[in-house]
């Protein structure tokens, strides 16, 4: 299997990582602010920093990131 949610964050410029989850880190991530870096990331032609699509299915079936909030 590819990386978990934790590994992969520690990836990214901890600045992107702070604006994405500012106010919001006592809630688990959620899709929506993965997909705000994801943009980044193809913007800044660096696609290579994003998780693949199976490793993304993976983050949110075993509820390490949440797809939406109630």
């Amino acid at each position: 299997m590819g990386r978990t949610y934790d590994e992969w964050i520690k990836t990214l410029d901890p600045a992107l990582v702070a604006k994405t989850r500012k106010d919001d880190e006592a809630n688990k991530p959620i899709l929506n602010q993965l997909n705000w870096i994801w943009c980044k990331n193809m913007m800044d032609k660096k696609p290579e920093l994003n998780p693949s699509s199976a490793e993304l299915l993976d983050w949110i079936t075993s509820g390490q990131i949440d797809a939406m909030r109630k």
